[in-house]
């Protein structure tokens, strides 16, 4: 590796922290500079709407101890943002005065929570989660009986729903559709989501949208479009993120529904990649361009990226994953359904103990496990080999998910061909 060479990440955040340690851990004896709008060094952004925002974890979830960066001669600039990226001269500018050139460029800026434009929306007491001071100010108001409300059913509305209600919040929890998740997960696993937290107390208002806040000096109620009025001491806004592209956009990098990529991260400009929730990158598997915001997304995309900027051959083919844990129910999800004919279970779905399946012309296209664990890597085989599967056999608990008809075959074939 040259020494000479200068490899920049822009957004300190899960995937550039993996980046910046699989470059060092590959070889990479260069500069490295990982620059970070945050005062934070790296941390993991999923225990914000779960324990460490109900202050059962009060450790920052770092990715590295402090000492890491140094030890590994990774200069961290936390509390900096770059201004501009003038491609031709291979160089940044940073807000603050300075640049920095590089030879190879990696964009990791994620993404940003979409904002509410209705009248009240500045008042004190309205939150969006995304950082770790979001989590803390928030966590700190979440005091047994205070009055919560959460726009939004997503995932992160849900589980900040689910938080504040074990906090013993009393949580009213608004949807524009029908159904929690239900774009996600369809109308049946929305159900599921709608009873679990029904069952635990919240409030769910479907086909509601947010008019206006009302308070004096802090939010004081909601106003929903059809005049309804809701009480609250705090309000937390989770409708989406969007990619920030700005930089990119600037600098004359394809961009559309986040940074466009090959599937070895790599933007239209040689020499800049793209990771995490802002890359919307061509994936191998389903042949088309995919943008996931998740942490195993960035966490593995960073891995690969490294690879790549070393001029390795790198690919990121994996299949899409996440979990979410709310209440008593945990989760974990694989796949990438954007359209399904039908969703098969196994298990036992009012108890919250099963396997969900999502089919399209007989094959599986992903699949989650509720509190039942240890499937996940079988799901994602049955995925992978493409391979029609009879509703009927799905269902049987009596087979075991890791002999389901195909799958035994598509191992053996895996396994031959690693011996090759």
């Amino acid at each position: 590796m040259s020494a000479n060479q200068t490899f920049l990440i822009v957004g300190a955040g899960l995937a550039g922290a993996k980046a910046a340690e699989t470059l060092r851990h590959e070889g990479f004896d260069g500069r490295l500079v990982l620059i970070g709008d945050e005062t934070e060094r790296p941390y993991e952004r999923p225990p914000l709407s779960k324990d460490f925002l109900r202050g059962e974890s009060t450790e920052t979830p770092y990715v590295h101890p402090a000492a890491y960066y140094e030890e590994k001669n990774i200069e961290l600039m936390t509390g900096s943002h770059v201004a501009s990226i003038d491609s031709r001269a291979h160089e940044v500018s940073l807000e603050k005065g300075g640049s920095i050139s590089y030879d190879r460029l990696l964009l990791a800026t994620g993404a940003e929570p979409r904002g509410l434009d209705v009248r009240g929306a500045d008042l004190d007491g309205i939150f969006y989660m995304r950082t770790v001071g979001d989590s803390k100010q928030i966590g700190a108001r979440l005091e047994p009986g205070a009055r919560v409300v959460v726009v939004g059913s997503g995932w992160i509305g849900a589980e900040i729903a689910a938080s504040a209600r074990e906090k013993g919040c009393e949580v009213t929890l608004l949807e524009m559709g029908e159904l929690p998740l239900e774009r996600v997960l369809g109308p049946e696993l929305g159900q599921t989501y709608l009873d679990l937290h029904r069952d635990h107390g919240v409030e769910f208002l479907p086909k509601t949208i947010v008019g206006r806040f009302e308070g004096s000096e802090r939010v004081e109620r909601v106003v929903t479009m059809d005049g309804a009025a809701i009480d609250a001491d705090l309000v937390v806004v989770g409708v989406g993120v969007a990619p920030r592209t700005e930089l990119a956009e600037n600098t004359g990098v394809e961009v559309s529904n986040g940074i466009v990529a090959d599937e070895h991260l790599e933007t239209s400009m040689h020499g800049i990649f793209a990771v995490g929730d802002v890359a919307n990158a061509y994936h191998p598997f389903y042949g088309r361009q995919v943008r996931v915001e998740h942490w195993a997304n960035a966490q593995n995309q960073g891995q690969v990226v490294a690879r790549a900027m070393l001029g390795e051959p790198a690919t990121y083919d994996e299949i899409p994953y996440f979990f979410s844990d709310q209440y008593d129910a945990g989760m974990e999800y694989s796949g990438y359904a954007t359209e399904w004919d039908r969703v098969v279970f196994r298990g036992d779905v009012r108890g919250r103990e099963f396997v969900a399946f999502w089919l399209k012309k007989g094959r599986v296209v992903a699949g989650m496990n509720m509190n039942i664990w240890d499937v996940n890597d079988d799901i994602r085989e049955l995925i992978l080999g493409e391979k029609p599967i009879s509703s009927r056999d799905l269902e049987d608990e009596d087979i075991p998910i890791a002999e389901l008809p195909g799958l035994g075959s598509l191992r053996a074939s895996a396994s031959e061909a690693g011996s090759r």
